[in-house]
């Protein structure tokens, strides 16, 4: 096993209920006040309310909602939604998700059909679908994340589609099932650095994330490839460097860095609130090492600015190459 893996764990215990003691936030551990930097405004746009009802109307999941995303008023205000299929129920128990954990129901059929029309509805140009982990499917959802990339496909031909995909974990087969499927980006977040994972991501394994997106490159070298992680997690800067050299080895394109925001008193403590002048510091840096793209601030997200990231990812390439 490598230095600093995490063992396989059960993530289930009865009736679904959590079972990671190292999940419990410590009565020792005070919550950190948000500092200035991290404070967004309360959603109360038109934009925002019309998001919603077309989500709903579509019987859809979001993880701007499920994760309680920071940004949700902001990117909902412009009709910019995250898609969650599969689902609202995880398989895994992930220390700073607020996503909730379980025994998830079957696959819906015509969800992709729903996840097009809404995406038709919204009138997005580039479209961010992710899913809960479905490690109770022989393929991991990899079937049903293809399905969703043809639904959409078909009903909006000028839509780019970007997927932010589990990591598959011993699911044969299903890296390859998605990358045929044709998204434009593939995205795959690390979402810590190795040391952490045994408290923060205990049913991953970093090495396995490293080489999903890996094989999305040796399957299809031109297709991007991203990827990302939180900080405030009690990370060190050389570990967040050495994060930055395993994606470029990688081949990855596009790495974004966003501080980690504790979910309730439950999950993982936030250690240290990074200041904006740290992360620009972490951008200069990772664009030293080769990225196409980086995003790099307190309230950056995979899914935040996907759309114009994704034009400035095509006009980096264009200008290397």
């Amino acid at each position: 096993m490598e230095t600093g893996m995490a063992t396989v764990v059960d993530t289930l215990g009865h009736a679904g209920r959590l079972r990671h003691p190292e999940k419990a936030h410590r009565p020792d551990q005070p919550i950190l006040p948000k500092p200035d930097w991290i404070r967004v405004k309360a959603p109360v746009s038109v934009g925002y309310f019309e998001t919603r009802r077309i989500v709903r109307d579509n019987g859809l999941h979001t993880v701007c909602e499920e994760a309680g995303c920071p940004n949700i008023g902001e990117c909902w205000d412009k009709k910019h939604a995250t898609f969650m299929i599969m689902g609202d129920t995880c398989t895994r128990a992930c220390a700073f998700c607020n996503v909730k954990t379980g025994l998830p129901g079957a696959l819906d059929p015509a969800e992709p059909e729903r996840v097009a029309e809404a995406t038709r509805k919204l009138g997005l140009a580039h479209v961010v679908v992710t899913s809960v982990d479905r490690d109770d499917l022989d393929d991991g959802g990899a079937a049903h994340f293809a399905a969703v990339i043809g639904a959409i496909r078909a009903r909006c031909r000028k839509t780019t589609i970007e997927v932010l995909t589990p990591d598959f974990l011993r699911k044969d087969g299903a890296v390859e099932t998605v990358v045929a499927a044709g998204p434009d980006v593939f995205n795959h977040n690390l979402e810590t650095v190795p040391s952490k994972y045994l408290t923060v991501r205990p049913g991953a394994r970093y090495f396995a994330s490293i080489r999903l997106l890996q094989r999305v490159k040796e399957i299809d070298p031109h297709m991007f490839t991203k990827s990302g992680i939180m900080v405030g997690l009690g990370e060190e800067r050389n570990e967040v460097l050495q994060v930055m050299d395993d994606l470029r080895a990688a081949d990855v394109d596009f790495l974004t860095i966003g501080q980690y925001l504790q979910p309730s008193r439950k999950h993982h403590a936030v250690l240290r609130f990074v200041p904006p002048d740290e992360f620009a510091g972490l951008a200069t840096v990772a664009y030293a090492k080769g990225f196409l793209m980086v995003s790099a601030s307190p309230l950056t997200r995979s899914s935040h600015h996907a759309g114009d990231d994704f034009a400035r990812l095509k006009a980096a390439r264009a200008a290397r190459f």
